[in-house]
């Protein structure tokens, strides 16, 4: 099911608007205590006011951005920063990208494990660097550079991530085809391959950005990476149609170009976002497998954030509205 799109009209000369997500997949209300559900609205909230009072003093859409998204890296709730999931040989891999709608100036990182707000980092490469993407130990280097601290990988650590990465082991091991890595992965349920956090924003400028930051698939090996890094994949902005921030299983958002697919509809065939989104999340994506959702921002500050699982954790805010906050895709 597919949230019901939030839009806002162009009544101020200068609109500001952002929204964020912290992932998408099996949310389920059964599965939440009052108490959880309310600490999850929580920080939601929390990130959401916090990028928006970046937008309303008169701070970038990248600065806005960069403000919610560390608020949800910082936070063991989402697989991203703190909460980062566990790879096979229990340790962490991170993984952001982050990209500017007015210059299309984009940074990345890939499998670092030692940078506590990658998200931050990513930023550092798009603006003090010649590349877009950079990865593991090189990446780490950099940031050395930068004068960004190494941390211990052990900060990354969480009881319930270690939990969910030794029962995807388990399942893994007592499937059939156990023998088959691939097969015996792709029988893990969905829960375990997914999860992201991300923000997109709209200044008063008249300019957008797209973040997003994620810890990737539990249980990874190989130096997996997915397309929470991958410009166009699961991060996308350009001014002339929109910012995009996407959630769910990383590899068919790389092999569907999901978030610049968004934006070219919006660009070349004059659709809506929320006319694109639905189609590439829905029509696209969902027949064939593809799972998870996005957020969706132009410049005239209207914001769609359609998915197709049980819930995304998600939140706007806009010139004209209060906070919108949502996990489950009945609201």
């Amino acid at each position: 099911m597919a949230s019901e799109p939030l839009s806002i009209k162009n009544a101020d000369k200068s609109p500001i608007a952002i929204a964020i997500h912290g992932g998408a997949g099996v949310i389920k209300k059964s599965r939440f205590t009052p108490e959880k559900e309310e600490a999850y609205r929580a920080k939601l909230t929390e990130a959401i006011d916090k990028g928006y009072s970046v937008l309303n003093r008169g701070g970038t859409s990248l600065d806005a951005i960069t403000a919610a998204i560390n608020v949800l890296e910082n936070s063991p709730f989402f697989n991203a920063g703190k909460g980062a999931v566990y790879t096979h040989d229990e340790t962490h891999e991170l993984d952001a990208s982050i990209m500017d709608g007015k210059t299309r100036q984009a940074g990345a990182v890939a499998g670092v494990k030692r940078i506590e707000n990658p998200i931050n980092l990513a930023r550092l490469v798009m603006e003090e660097s010649v590349h877009v993407m950079l990865s593991g130990n090189g990446a780490e280097q950099f940031a050395l550079n930068q004068g960004i601290p190494l941390i211990d990988n052990k900060h990354f650590d969480t009881k319930s991530r270690y939990k969910s990465l030794q029962r995807a082991k388990e399942k893994m091991k007592k499937s059939q085809q156990s023998k088959d890595y691939q097969a015996a992965h792709k029988a893990l349920p969905f829960e375990y391959k997914v999860g992201t956090v991300g923000a997109v924003a709209l200044d008063q400028y008249g300019n957008i950005a797209a973040g997003t930051s994620t810890g990737g698939m539990t249980n990874k090996r190989f130096g997996r990476i997915g397309d929470s890094p991958v410009i166009g994949a699961g991060t996308f902005a350009e001014n002339e149609s929109c910012a995009v921030s996407a959630t769910g299983h990383g590899e068919y958002f790389i092999r569907y170009n999901v978030a610049a697919d968004i934006c070219a509809r919006v660009k070349y065939q004059g659709k809506s976002i929320v006319q694109a989104g639905d189609e590439v999340i829905n029509g696209v994506l969902k027949p064939i497998g593809g799972t998870g959702g996005v957020i969706i921002i132009d410049q005239q500050g209207n914001i769609a954030m359609p998915f197709n699982t049980e819930g995304m954790y998600r939140a706007s805010k806009t010139t004209q509205d209060k906070a919108y906050v949502a996990i489950f895709s009945d609201e």
